[in-house]
């Protein structure tokens, strides 16, 4: 299983617009990393929910459940791609980008590296260690 971090702006669509619709394609990304991450997103893959720019904290936790294709919103340009997520839990305790950024194994995160990147890997370290700050068992 590998483990990755994506953003979403919350007043755009929020963990909690998540929930209540189950699934969603995540669409929309533009970035050739980000894209290039995506393609690599296996089903059952674990993603950490991250509200950017309002909140700036991980909130939940979602798998993969549908691979890489071709992104409906890319109006016919086959470069970009999306994949199917589905909510797993909310966190007990939402992990900050502060506390990202303090954390020894955190901060070599790319969340904390490479701030711009809607869709990034997190280490299996990384991963373990937000989920014992965020509460999460799982």
């Amino acid at each position: 299983m590998n483990y990755w971090l994506a953003k979403s702006e919350p007043d755009v669509y929020s963990w909690a617009n998540f929930v209540v619709e189950r699934q969603t394609a995540w669409t929309g990304v533009r970035s050739a990393e980000a894209r290039n991450n995506l393609r690599s997103m296996k089903v059952g893959d674990r993603v950490a929910w991250y509200h950017s720019n309002l909140g700036k904290e991980v909130v939940g936790v979602a798998t993969v459940v549908r691979e890489s294709y071709e992104d409906p919103t890319a109006e016919g340009d086959p470069r970009w791609l999306c994949v199917d997520l589905a909510p797993v839990a909310a966190l007990p305790k939402p992990v900050s980008l502060a506390q990202f950024r303090a954390d020894p194994v955190l901060a070599e995160s790319k969340l904390v590296k490479q701030g711009r990147v809607s869709v990034i890997p997190l280490a299996a370290e990384q991963w373990a260690r937000m989920c014992k700050l965020g509460e999460f068992q799982g």
